[in-house]
């Protein structure tokens, strides 16, 4: 695989809050085209990851992307203006802003490089999520919580960037709005956006993946193909609520 196919590549990262690890010799791949997924119980360090990921938390080892130079120091804003982009858990959005204000917000990056092309992200948007469309002049604190997680992707998408990080994007959600934003998801890889996701749902996760990783108390405990993961009886016994 060349390095360019290869949008993020994390070796040996390690996190600490002060004394505590959260993260401990972590490594994983995301290649171009595919859905990777980070699976594990809460306080595993699956947001850290993230976080780390986004340049947000100081870390040792290395982490690197085909889509960055390589002298670029690896921060919020070169990550985003590169093509790496963040949904977090919380989503972040501006409650007393419209819905369409809060997408056009998402194209900041690309306007201050010097891109206009704004109307045509929205219009990519609503295709992608025609119930945005309709709401696009309400409130955002007046969406529902699978309308706040489109709206939150959809903003990350202004963006158009090449990796879309998701953390957690099943929390909170009813059972069938879980399944309309994970097929979207796939849709997206489909397009060309490459996923790294997270989520505490191992079963849905897996089930729309293409490579997996199993985190555990900060440490990569087991790793492969999505599709052998959903049967692996360790992973079956302790994340998919069933015995092996």
């Amino acid at each position: 695989m060349s390095t360019n196919d290869l949008l993020l590549s994390v070796q040996n990262l390690t996190v600490a809050y002060g004394a505590v690890e959260a993260l401990h010799n972590v490594s994983l791949e995301l290649p171009k085209g595919r859905i990777v997924s980070v699976i594990g119980p809460n306080g595993a360090g699956k947001s850290t990851l993230l976080a780390t990921l986004m340049g947000l938390m100081p870390y040792q080892g290395q982490i690197s992307s085909g889509l960055i130079p390589t002298k670029r120091k690896w921060r919020v804003e070169t990550l985003v203006a590169h093509g790496i982009s963040l949904v977090p858990e919380s989503r972040e959005l501006f409650g007393q802003m419209k819905v369409e204000d809060n997408l056009v917000l998402g194209a900041y990056s690309r306007y201050t490089q010097g891109h206009r092309d704004q109307a045509q992200s929205l219009e990519e948007v609503y295709e992608w999520f025609p119930r945005l469309y309709e709401r696009r002049q309400q409130y955002a604190s007046t969406l529902s919580g699978g309308e706040r997680q489109m709206l939150a992707i959809g903003r990350a998408l202004m963006a158009k960037p090449s990796v879309l990080m998701l953390d957690e994007p099943s929390l909170g959600l009813a059972p069938l709005i879980v399944v309309e934003i994970l097929e979207i998801v796939q849709k997206l890889r489909d397009a060309g956006v490459s996923i790294l996701l997270v989520e505490q749902n191992a079963r849905a996760a897996l089930r729309i993946s293409d490579y997996g990783y199993v985190l555990e108390t900060g440490q990569v405990v087991l790793e492969g193909e999505a599709q052998s993961l959903l049967h692996d009886p360790q992973v079956v016994s302790s994340y998919l609520g069933m015995k092996a």
